[in-house]
This record gives C-alpha cells, sequence and structure tokens, in this order.
C-alpha cells in the first residue's frame, strides 16, 4: 500500500499476523503467550460462528433478487423479504468490516475529477432505484500519463481505493417497458453487488452496470477534423463540375436563371460516380468512429477484469470473512493492550497505545476504535468496567469464559 491514510479504520494484518506480533511483544512471557494464543483461538472461533450466521441471513435476504440464481424457487416459499433489510444488513457487515461509504456528493465531485481512464464514460443514474457505494484503504498514488502519441508524458497525483463496493437495485420491468427500452443487459428488478479493487477515485463511474462510452473532445477532433477535410476535398475533386451544373438546373427551374441547362448521361454518371465515392468516404470515417469506440469499450473490460473481485452473492463471502477479521484483530489489540497495560485505562489511553504500538514496533499509521473494540470486549465479558475506565479480566478467567460461552453455542433442552 502507498501512503495508506492515517484516518482509516481498517488494520492492514491478516489476523495471524497479528496474533504473531502480538505474541513477539516482550511484555508477554512465555506462560501468557500460550493463553494468549488459547483466548485468540477461542475469540475467532466464536466470531466465526457468530458472522456464519449473519451470512446465512445475508443469503435468505438477497435470493428473492438474485440474478444469478441456479436453483428452483422453494415449494413453500419463505415470507416476502424487503430489500431495505438487506440494504441495512449489508450496510452492518460493511462498517463492522470498516467500510466508509461513498455519498452521492462524494461520487458526483468524483466524476468531475481529471480521469486516469483516457475516455469519457456517462451514467444514467435514473435506471437505479437505489445506488451505495462503499470504500475502504483510501490512498495517495502517483501515475505517468503518456499524452501527444508519446511526445509528452504528465505525472498526475490521484486518490486510490483499495476496495469498493457497489449496490444497485434496477428500476421494475415496467419503468424500462414505457421508455421502449429492450433487449438490455441486466435484469430489471434486480440487485447487484460488485467488489472491486484498486480503483482511482475519480474512476468510480466505471463501475456502474449501466455506463456508456463516450468520445472525449480531443477523440471527436481527431477524428471529426480530417474528416470534414477529406469531404470537402472529395466534393471539390470529385463533385465540383457537376453539382455546379446540376445548381444551374434547379436555378433555372425555379426562374432564377434564364439561360436553359441540359444534363446528358455522362453528367449524371459523373454525378452518381462522385456520390458514391462521398459516400464511401463517410462510411469509412464512421467506421474510424465506431473502431474508435470498439476499442475505448475493450480499455474498459480489461481495465474492470483485473479490477473485479467478485458478484452478487459471491460478495457476502468476502465480506463477512473481511469483517469476521476486524472484528477478532480489533477484540485481540484492545485485550492484548489492556492485559500488558495491568492496569485500568480509559478509552482515549487505550486508543492511543493500541496506535502507538502500532507506529512505533511496525511502522504503521491507523486510526483505531477503541470505543468499537472496548464495546466487543464488554459484550463478551472480557473488559471489566469501572465509571470510564476499563481493565482486562484476568487470561484465566477470559479463557473460561470464552469456553463456556462456546459450549453454549451448542446446547440443546432435551424433549423428554
Amino acid at each position: 500500500m502507498q501512503g495508506t491514510t492515517a484516518s482509516e479504520h481498517f488494520i492492514p494484518f491478516r489476523k495471524a499476523d497479528l496474533v504473531r506480533m502480538c505474541l513477539a511483544d516482550p511484555g508477554l512471557d512465555a506462560a501468557r503467550r500460550t493463553g494468549f494464543s488459547q483466548f485468540c483461538e477461542l475469540v475467532s472461533s466464536i466470531f466465526h460462528f457468530e458472522f456464519h450466521q449473519r451470512l446465512e441471513n445475508l443469503k435468505d435476504l438477497y435470493a428473492p433478487v438474485n440474478p444469478d440464481a441456479d436453483t428452483l424457487p422453494a415449494p413453500v416459499p419463505p415470507e416476502a423479504a424487503d430489500t431495505r433489510e438487506l440494504a441495512t444488513e449489508l450496510r452492518n457487515v460493511l462498517q463492522a468490516a470498516n467500510y466508509v461509504a461513498v455519498t452521492r456528493e462524494d461520487l458526483e465531485r468524483a466524476m468531475l475529477e481529471e480521469s486516469l481512464f483516457k475516455i469519457r464514460l456517462e451514467v444514467d443514474f435514473d435506471d437505479f432505484e437505489e445506488v451505495l457505494f462503499f470504500r475502504r484503504g483510501e490512498s495517495r498514488r502517483t501515475e505517468t500519463l503518456v499524452e501527444l502519441f508519446g511526445l509528452r508524458r504528465r505525472e498526475i497525483e490521484f486518490t486510490n481505493y483499495d476496495r469498493v463496493l457497489v449496490y444497485v437495485k434496477f428500476r421494475d420491468a415496467e419503468y424500462f417497458e414505457r421508455q421502449g427500452r429492450r433487449n438490455l443487459m441486466f435484469v430489471p428488478g434486480s440487485t447487484l453487488l460488485k467488489l472491486f479493487q484498486n480503483v482511482p477515485k475519480a474512476d468510480l463511474e466505471m463501475l456502474f452496470p449501466n455506463t456508456e462510452v463516450r468520445m472525449k473532445p480531443i477523440d471527436k477532433i481527431l477524428i471529426g477534423v480530417p474528416a470534414a477535410a477529406g469531404s470537402i476535398a472529395v466534393v471539390a475533386t470529385k463533385l465540383g463540375p457537376t453539382l455546379l451544373l446540376v445548381g444551374a438546373f434547379i436555378a433555372f427551374t425555379i426562374g432564377l436563371r434564364a439561360e436553359p441547362v441540359s444534363i446528358n448521361q455522362a453528367a449524371l454518371v459523373t454525378l452518381a460516380v462522385g456520390l458514391g465515392t462521398l459516400a464511401g468516404y463517410l462510411w469509412r470515417q464512421f467506421n474510424k468512429f465506431k473502431n474508435r469506440k470498439i476499442q475505448f469499450m475493450k480499455a474498459l473490460t480489461d481495465n474492470l477484469y483485473f479490477k473485479n473481485l467478485d458478484n452478487n452473492a459471491g460478495v457476502f463471502h468476502r465480506l463477512i470473512d473481511s469483517a469476521e477479521e476486524e472484528e477478532c484483530k480489533e477484540s485481540m489489540i484492545a485485550y492484548h493492550a489492556l492485559l500488558l497495560a495491568e492496569r485500568e485505562m480509559t478509552e482515549r489511553e487505550l486508543d492511543d497505545a493500541v496506535e502507538a504500538w502500532f507506529r512505533e514496533r511496525w511502522s504503521t499509521e491507523l486510526d483505531f476504535e477503541a470505543d468499537d473494540a472496548l464495546a466487543k470486549l464488554e459484550r463478551l465479558g472480557l473488559a471489566l468496567r469501572n465509571g470510564e475506565r476499563y481493565r482486562a479480566l484476568p487470561l484465566d478467567e477470559a479463557l473460561r469464559l470464552l469456553d463456556q460461552r462456546w459450549d453454549d453455542f451448542f446446547r440443546f433442552a432435551n424433549p423428554a
């Protein structure tokens, strides 16, 4: 990652790596290292079980609007699901995974910025009933743009998003029928989910499923000016004398010319040849325009091919895994900091201690969410609160409590 901003809540280490980083801390002796390793394993198991339930819930909510479904409708249909509930649950999972919402204003400003992608894209927002954008991992990067057929190189700095999620709900079929639009590339009324990586902020519009490629003014000039000049040359060389003759005939017909004009067969043949030449020239210019647009479409497709991470229901698996990892990491590092402190700490002190640990020991800047981490520890009973101060539950007690919580997940009442 290049220049990741310190305002990100995302912890840019794998959970397994973070556990090893904590175990390598000299503040943990051999006995506590063993206990902390078991602590992390139990915390991971509990969050994994909880997030598995959330994954199943998301799949159930998405099933009625999933355009990629490959199963038959249920003989006993479930209760009608409200897509608003899907969007709400999706937001909750994204928040747990430390994604940040991209507002409509942010999106519109991004679409006005200079694009690294050398084409102009247009999006018809009227096609959508709902649009949500979320991103994670903001950084500043530089890119060298080649211009004027390679004669000029220009370096620009831009904002890059490591992960971008797109959620769009299309309008129903009746809306598109009223507009007379058929052969759509999407299913009206469906809800699409797309997850992308390494997306420049200025190119967010290319992620929409209904993006239309438009030529930039410079491309129109490169095609239009030679076409206009060529057309004038064709008219002057191939059609000039014949058009003068036709013009004189029309002037005589409407009374603007006194002398009669005769058009013989040779003149008509010349006129036909000239018109055919002009039509052929215009057709070649039109094909140049189409080929240019095809090149742009290919560039768009190639670009998205390497940026796309997952689609529709598959997105849920990635998000749940990411959210589960973030919840685990935040809980582990908060407990680790409280355990090493061996004293009560305020939320602010814990926040500063964790951020300093990452900065000084691992050269990483981040914005740790101490309030969220403490809330998770309190829910699990792993942090004891005394007014505005917190301390870690002793490690041996924490292990017994987590073990009991895990056993309680599978406790069923005896029907006898």
